[in-house]
């Protein structure tokens, strides 16, 4: 576990930072530089929401029904997995590009890729070119995701970390919002441009990304993990000190951001080997794609892709009343995860994961039996119930899922290996997301409300797993927690010693330095 030093130097960067009484929009450079996260960074999830809504959406298009021969069964679930299996393949060679040519140029990458795959989405002529559009975004989104969500956790000050990367998840709803409002509003349109626009519409966040994202700074950490050690340094002075270069606090985050980089990239050869090679780094490994799978086969897939399908369960076959009710259940969504978000720092990780796997769970029993009646029994009453119980299952995903999912990652992957972990969460979330879109109108088609029931285990057993596995991670820097999983005092020794250095100024920790390689041996 994080440790070493006294117990008055552990945790001493996050706690400065706690400490600080300013709040972030008092101060220039940091509100400047959050105000750019949010088009270019933040938004990013705002094409995965989008992309779930036009599926979702064009489903109820009678134009897009005609023109792809009403899908059904296997071929609806291709037309919807298609970006997931591309994501997959684009995942190899993430961390390549992401730790040798940056956070921000990765970014890049694929958002110039999503905007080519949603140009030939706009025009397909067929359903295979439709299909593999679709693929081509979904290879690029990942390049953006996965960089995206290191540039927020490693720019952002550590008051506002945890909040920032909440947001990055929340902005999935934006894009859902503006997809379903879009096609709502399209459906009035008697020909195919009813759907043509909105899939066209989804390289918007993907256009942002090109424009913006390069007047952000780069990583810190990437920039010290490349010597670039006075921009890196720059960086922080202007964003983590408001330009003050004696600020006690950047020297001190200097001091830990270097000495970490330095004891991580040391014990690393920044390969796919490293996931495997010790038993914290496979503890990671197993949580993060773990944590995939819940994301996509919590039962969320159902109501994003499917939503139609699951209505008319209940009977509400109207498409106006289905559009309607899903814009306003995305509407409904976007205030769950931007709370869940502005509520990151008041609850420990942990505790807001039980809370919100066990909703879950709630939820869909609920859900469950409310379906079943009104098949059964023709219960107006049952089916009233089950409209709010897919509305009641939205701040229960939020509260864990959607607000915690890229801050936990962030903090329990170290630096050497953050892109391979949130590539690995991807690789098993898109994997998950592709079964999800193929299995479940197939499965809804074949058994009905019962196929809720399978739901139910298995969000039993995703809490099962977060009980035993989930470790805390709050209130504690990114440095801090590098060695999370590793039985290693004098690593994390070292680290908190070149802080008390700045903070008291001793040398203890250029001489803890000096030992370790001598302690290997050993």
């Amino acid at each position: 576990m994080v440790g070493g030093g006294d117990g008055g130097d552990a945790n001493r960067i996050h706690r400065m930072a706690m400490d600080d009484p300013i709040p972030w929009y008092k101060k220039k450079h940091l509100r400047t530089l959050y105000l750019n996260l949010f088009p270019c960074v933040i938004g990013i999830e705002m094409t995965s929401g989008f992309d779930s809504q036009i599926i979702n959406s064009a489903q109820l298009l009678p134009a897009w029904k005609h023109y792809f021969g009403n899908p059904t069964g296997a071929y609806s679930g291709i037309l919807a997995s298609a970006l997931p299996l591309g994501s997959v393949i684009g995942l190899p060679l993430i961390p390549l590009i992401n730790d040798t040519f940056g956070r921000r140029w990765c970014i890049m990458f694929g958002s110039i890729v999503m905007i080519i795959g949603t140009f030939i989405q706009g025009f397909a002529i067929n359903g295979p070119m439709y299909i593999m559009a679709r693929g081509i975004i979904g290879f690029g989104l990942p390049y953006a995701i996965v960089a995206g969500s290191c540039l927020i956790g490693e720019l952002g000050y550590p008051k506002e970390r945890p909040v920032l990367t909440s947001l990055f998840n929340a902005c999935y709803f934006i894009g859902a919002i503006v997809a379903a409002g879009c096609t709502f509003g399209t459906q009035q349109i008697d020909n195919d441009w009813s759907w043509r626009i909105p899939s066209l519409l989804q390289m918007a966040p993907s256009l942002l990304q090109v424009l913006f994202v390069l007047f952000l700074p780069e990583s810190p950490r990437f920039l010290i993990s490349k010597d670039r050690y006075e921009e890196a340094k720059d960086v922080l002075i202007k964003y983590h000190a408001e330009g003050n270069p004696e600020s006690e606090f950047v020297q001190a985050e200097i001091a830990e951001i270097k000495i970490t980089l330095e004891i991580e990239l040391e014990h690393s050869k920044r390969s796919w080997m490293d996931l495997v090679r010790t038993p914290g780094m496979r503890r990671r490994v197993l949580i993060g794609s773990l944590l995939g799978l819940f994301t996509q086969l919590s039962g969320n897939v159902v109501i994003s892709y499917f939503l139609g399908d699951v209505l008319k369960l209940i009977g509400y076959t109207d498409p106006a009343f289905q559009t309607k009710y899903n814009l306003g259940n995305q509407c409904w969504s976007l205030v769950c995860g931007v709370s869940a978000a502005l509520v990151v720092m008041r609850f420990r990780r942990r505790t807001m994961y039980m809370t919100g796997i066990l909703s879950i769970l709630a939820v869909y029993v609920g859900w469950t039996i409310c379906t079943a009646l009104f098949i059964n029994d023709k219960s107006d009453v049952a089916a009233k119930l089950s409209l709010f119980w897919i509305y009641a299952y939205s701040p229960a995903y939020n509260l864990c899922f959607n607000a915690l999912t890229y801050t936990y990652l962030i903090e329990i992957f170290p630096y050497a290996q953050r892109a391979r972990g949130i590539s690995i969460f991807q690789f098993w979330g898109k994997a998950a997301q592709f079964f999800g879109t193929n299995v479940n109108p197939i499965g809804t088609q074949a058994i009905g409300w019962k196929y809720l029931l399978v739901y139910c285990c298995w969000i039993f057993a995703e809490a099962v797993l977060i009980w035993f596995l989930w470790p805390e991670t709050s209130d504690r820097s990114l440095e801090e927690l590098a060695f999370l999983f590793e039985d290693r005092e004098d690593y994390a020794y070292t680290a908190t010693a070149a802080v008390s250095k700045i903070v008291h100024h001793d040398d203890s920790a250029d001489k803890s330095h000096q030992h370790i390689s001598e302690h290997e041996k050993v």
